[in-house]
Protein backbone atom coordinates (compact mmCIF):
# COMPACT_ATOMS: atom_id res chain seq x y z
CA UNK A 1 0.00 0.00 0.00
CA UNK A 2 1.01 3.33 -0.93
CA UNK A 3 2.17 6.13 1.88
CA UNK A 4 -0.36 8.38 1.21
CA UNK A 5 -3.29 5.59 1.56
CA UNK A 6 -1.51 4.35 4.98
CA UNK A 7 -1.32 8.61 5.67
CA UNK A 8 -5.60 9.18 4.37
CA UNK A 9 -6.47 5.83 6.77
CA UNK A 10 -4.29 6.95 9.96
CA UNK A 11 -6.58 10.30 9.50
CA UNK A 12 -9.64 8.67 9.50
CA UNK A 13 -8.72 6.35 12.40
CA UNK A 14 -9.57 3.58 10.45
CA UNK A 15 -7.52 0.67 9.23
CA UNK A 16 -7.08 0.61 5.50
CA UNK A 17 -10.05 -1.00 3.73
CA UNK A 18 -12.13 -0.63 0.83
CA UNK A 19 -15.74 -0.36 2.01
CA UNK A 20 -15.14 3.76 1.79
CA UNK A 21 -17.86 6.04 0.54
CA UNK A 22 -17.04 8.94 -1.91
CA UNK A 23 -16.34 12.33 0.12
CA UNK A 24 -18.23 14.64 -2.77
CA UNK A 25 -21.59 15.69 -1.17
CA UNK A 26 -24.45 13.86 -2.41
CA UNK A 27 -22.48 11.05 -4.12
CA UNK A 28 -22.58 8.31 -1.92
CA UNK A 29 -21.11 5.97 -4.16
CA UNK A 30 -17.86 3.96 -3.00
CA UNK A 31 -14.78 5.11 -3.47
CA UNK A 32 -12.37 3.74 -5.68
CA UNK A 33 -9.32 6.46 -5.25
CA UNK A 34 -7.80 8.79 -2.48
CA UNK A 35 -7.42 11.76 -5.10
CA UNK A 36 -4.24 14.26 -4.27
CA UNK A 37 -6.27 17.60 -4.47
CA UNK A 38 -2.70 19.06 -5.18
CA UNK A 39 -0.98 17.00 -7.87
CA UNK A 40 2.18 15.08 -6.79
CA UNK A 41 3.27 15.20 -10.15
CA UNK A 42 6.00 13.43 -11.98
CA UNK A 43 7.79 12.36 -9.05
CA UNK A 44 5.76 14.61 -6.79
CA UNK A 45 6.24 15.40 -3.19
CA UNK A 46 5.60 13.69 -0.29
CA UNK A 47 4.35 16.98 1.21
CA UNK A 48 1.67 16.44 -0.95
CA UNK A 49 0.77 13.11 0.87
CA UNK A 50 -0.33 14.92 3.47
CA UNK A 51 -4.34 14.23 4.32
CA UNK A 52 -5.27 17.79 4.05
CA UNK A 53 -4.62 17.15 0.56
CA UNK A 54 -6.25 13.58 0.01
CA UNK A 55 -9.99 12.88 -0.39
CA UNK A 56 -11.85 9.72 -1.09
CA UNK A 57 -13.90 9.88 -4.41
CA UNK A 58 -15.54 7.46 -6.89
CA UNK A 59 -13.92 7.23 -10.33
CA UNK A 60 -17.17 9.17 -11.76
CA UNK A 61 -16.40 11.94 -9.30
CA UNK A 62 -12.87 11.40 -9.59
CA UNK A 63 -13.36 12.14 -13.77
CA UNK A 64 -15.69 14.93 -13.14
CA UNK A 65 -13.79 16.63 -10.41
CA UNK A 66 -10.56 15.75 -9.68
CA UNK A 67 -7.45 17.92 -11.70
CA UNK A 68 -9.67 20.69 -12.50
CA UNK A 69 -8.83 23.69 -10.94
CA UNK A 70 -12.37 25.04 -11.09
CA UNK A 71 -12.91 22.38 -8.21
CA UNK A 72 -9.94 22.22 -5.82
CA UNK A 73 -11.69 25.05 -3.58
CA UNK A 74 -14.47 22.85 -2.87
CA UNK A 75 -12.81 20.09 -3.18
CA UNK A 76 -10.59 21.51 0.07
CA UNK A 77 -14.18 22.43 1.74
CA UNK A 78 -14.92 19.00 1.60
CA UNK A 79 -11.78 17.54 3.24
CA UNK A 80 -12.34 20.35 6.33
CA UNK A 81 -15.48 19.23 6.88
CA UNK A 82 -14.01 15.68 7.29
CA UNK A 83 -10.91 17.14 9.75
CA UNK A 84 -13.63 18.72 11.62
CA UNK A 85 -15.87 15.64 11.98
CA UNK A 86 -13.44 13.15 12.96
CA UNK A 87 -12.02 15.91 15.58
CA UNK A 88 -15.48 16.54 16.84
CA UNK A 89 -16.04 12.64 17.16
CA UNK A 90 -12.45 12.59 18.79
CA UNK A 91 -12.84 15.22 21.30
CA UNK A 92 -10.49 17.34 19.05
CA UNK A 93 -10.82 20.45 16.67
CA UNK A 94 -7.86 18.91 14.62
CA UNK A 95 -5.86 15.91 13.68
CA UNK A 96 -2.27 15.71 12.88
CA UNK A 97 -0.37 13.02 11.72
CA UNK A 98 2.78 12.41 12.95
Amino acid sequence: MKQYMINYFESIGEPPHHNLKCEIEGCGNRANDIHHIDARGMGGSKLKDNPENLIAVCRGCHDKYGDRKQHKEMLRDLVQKRIKRIGDLHGKGFFSIQ
